[in-house]
């Protein structure tokens, strides 16, 4: 009912531009709707493997492919469920990849890691897109969110690299285990479990240069996606704002990770819309803009998320194991065991 209470205010609001840009889609240039579809399946290549490189430092030899597969299906999952979506795509992935093999903290660490560095490159993408369009209060604004995306990343390779801070996060995180247990009168966690799993993320071992490659690829799913968009204003056969480009696709990506809506749906069409008309598109060409581009970003992944999803579902516990870095070819890991991932708040894409 809500879903049906927006729609329709949306349409009341502004009828004859919604017509118009309906009518503005049954004339797109086609040839342009490919381009955007290599670019988001681009964008979700360099998320996927994002995950790949940082699971690959536990010493496990991932296929491309299976992660493609879970990257997929956990964005689905992610765009079809307001609020928890997000959370429940981080379990399903630590789930799908736990059934293949790959070790609890390696998995957690991962998953987690790959979260903060699509953070700070959607920051990141806001600092360049205001310096580029010329918004002094957007500039701060980002690089203040830079900042504070950047914090929990810094803590996390702190606390894996150095001994002594790995001894503080081992006693913050038992006090914050100890704080919900008295509020909620659950057991606490058993520090020798604790310090098991810490000294297993602190044999996870990646140079500089290799979390900036993972920080690179992060950015490049962003960017990707930000052409798909291009490519979907082409297609109305208006010139692309490239001045603005940027801080506008800013603008609907957090709008679109509220979760407020499943995968920000109609959240994200206002503020995309609104922001492309900021930079002096015409609204309805704007919003012809927004939809063409959502139907390559929203609807044809969750469609094929969906179908995915579907599949690792019913396939279940006969994914096969991915083998250890340097084991000899069909040698598979035992993938048994009950552990629980620490908790990430992860954005899939």
């Amino acid at each position: 009912m809500a879903f049906v209470g927006l729609i329709g205010g949306f349409v009341a609001t502004d009828r004859s531009s919604l017509v118009d840009s309906l009518a503005t889609l049954g004339h797109l240039d086609w040839p342009w709707l490919p381009f955007a579809v290599a670019a988001e399946a681009a964008s979700m290549a360099a998320f996927a493997r994002t995950q790949r490189r940082l699971i690959r430092a536990g010493g496990t030899k991932l296929h491309l492919g299976s992660v493609m597969a879970i990257t997929y299906a956990g964005n689905a999952l992610s765009m079809s469920i307001p609020f928890a979506g997000a959370q429940l795509a981080v379990v399903f992935s630590y789930q799908q990849f736990r059934r293949r093999g790959l070790d609890p903290a390696v998995t957690g660490w991962a998953l987690g890691v790959s979260a903060i560095a699509s953070s700070s490159a959607l920051a990141i993408v806001l600092v360049v897109g205001a310096l580029v369009g010329g918004a002094p209060v957007a500039n701060a604004v980002g690089f203040l969110g830079a900042a504070v995306f950047a914090l929990p990343g810094i803590t996390v390779i702190l606390a894996i690299r150095y001994p002594k801070a790995r001894v503080l996060a081992n006693r913050v995180i038992a006090w914050a285990f100890g704080w919900v247990r008295r509020i909620f009168h659950k057991p606490g966690l058993d520090s020798a479990v604790l310090d098991e799993f810490l000294e297993q993320l602190a044999g996870i071992r990646l140079r500089w240069h290799q979390y900036g490659e993972v920080f690179a690829l992060a950015a490049v799913n962003w960017l990707f996606d930000c052409a798909c968009l291009a490519c979907a204003i082409k297609a109305t056969g208006e010139p692309v704002p490239w001045a603005g480009l940027l801080l506008a696709y800013g603008a609907g990506a957090v709008a679109g990770s509220t979760g407020v809506t499943p995968g920000g749906f109609l959240i994200v069409e206002a503020t995309l819309t609104a922001a492309l008309a900021a930079t002096g598109m015409a609204p309805t060409r704007a919003l012809a803009a927004v939809l063409a581009y959502r139907l390559v970003n929203f609807w044809m992944i969750l469609l094929g998320g969906g179908v995915t999803l579907i599949y690792l579902r019913l396939r279940g516990s006969r994914a096969r194991p991915f083998p250890r870095i340097g084991s000899p070819p069909g040698a598979d890991r035992d993938a048994t065991g009950d552990h629980t991932a620490p908790s990430t708040a992860d954005h899939p894409r």
